[in-house]
């Protein structure tokens, strides 16, 4: 069976971006891969983490994960930085790379900004952990974003440069999964931006542990336009806030935006609201309370955590010894 892994920031409860730009295509993608998925602990601290909050943090995303349909028995849940190999294939994975390589990735432009002179060297080098990441388990597809595309060619770079540099065959091309269309999920303050943790308004995003009254101001509050909603879906062009709130009912409806529009085109915000809401705290209810189930147990979720990463080293183990074999590493 094709192999995924894939990682996800331990910022604790995920919002509603998260789930269904990441999380809930996760779930799908067990039925037909072999899958691994990382609360990515040690991309973490490229930029500082108070500890107590990254421990509690990396648990709450664990038992995000798990309340959202992640199998942690079927498939592999795991902490980063519990799998020493990953560090050690970053490492000569580093040596591979080029420094023009990595002065072309976007994102550590977007994140250091006019400031990166005084960042972290973990920001700038990041992108050779996550090629480490996934081929530490020679997986064969990523489910990522587009905004995580140019990360990936990065990996597909450096495993290409090793297999020439030490000529073998080692490591194979991985191939993205580009998923659904809500992928990118916006704020509901501004839908030009994406939905985020990091925007100071909390009524920007919808988390996953949030309760119905919670919900129902957010969405009410949320920004839209003096328009009705349109019949066609062409019409949203140009109408960002419309456009969102559309693509997340479409997202967690599982139906396309045409059948949004369908049944609610032509009808105000005010009444779309009320549908919108009803249909987030369907949805949201059952992952909360098992969110919370299980962030009450955290002897339990650490077990299962530690599980995971023994099953996760078994796999990566072998396969970077073999690499540090090539490199001509003398083992004791």
């Amino acid at each position: 069976m094709a192999r995924i892994f894939s990682g996800i920031q331990p910022s604790g409860i995920p919002h509603l971006g998260n789930y269904l730009g990441a999380m809930k295509n996760w779930a799908s993608l067990q039925r037909d891969y072999d899958c691994l998925y990382c609360v990515v602990d040690l991309h973490a601290i490229t930029m500082w983490q108070e500890p107590k909050a990254l421990t509690a943090q990396t648990r709450e995303m664990a038992a995000s994960l798990i309340a959202c349909g992640i199998d942690p028995k079927a498939h592999i849940l795991f902490n980063q930085s519990a799998v020493h190999a990953h560090l050690r294939l970053a490492w000569i994975f580093t040596c591979v790379a080029r420094m023009g390589w990595l002065n072309r990735m976007t994102q550590f432009k977007d994140k250091a900004g006019k400031d990166r002179e005084n960042v972290s060297t973990g920001l700038f080098i990041y992108p050779n952990l996550m090629a480490a990441d996934i081929l530490a388990y020679h997986a064969t597809h990523v489910p990522v974003g587009e905004d995580q595309r140019q990360h990936l060619e990065l990996a597909n770079d450096i495993a290409a440069k090793f297999n020439h540099d030490y000529g073998v065959e080692y490591f194979r091309p991985i191939e993205p999964l580009i998923m659904g269309p809500a992928a990118r999920v916006m704020s509901l303050r501004d839908g030009r931006k994406k939905m985020s943790k990091s925007d100071a308004s909390e009524q920007s995003r919808i988390d996953m542990t949030d309760d119905p009254d919670t919900i129902a101001l957010k969405i009410r509050r949320a920004k839209t336009d003096p328009e009705p909603l349109p019949h066609a879906a062409k019409d949203l062009e140009n109408r960002p806030e419309a456009r969102n709130l559309v693509g997340i009912y479409a997202a967690l409806a599982d139906i396309a935006p045409p059948e949004v529009l369908r049944d609610h085109g032509g009808k105000g915000f005010g009444a779309f609201k009320e549908a919108l809401t009803a249909l987030v705290v369907e949805k949201l209810r059952p992952i909360a309370d098992e969110t919370r189930r299980l962030l009450a147990d955290p002897g339990a979720l650490d077990a299962i955590l530690r599980d995971g990463a023994r099953r996760a080293e078994a796999i990566a183990e072998p396969i970077v010894q073999e690499v540090e074999r090539m490199v001509g590493f003398l083992k004791p």
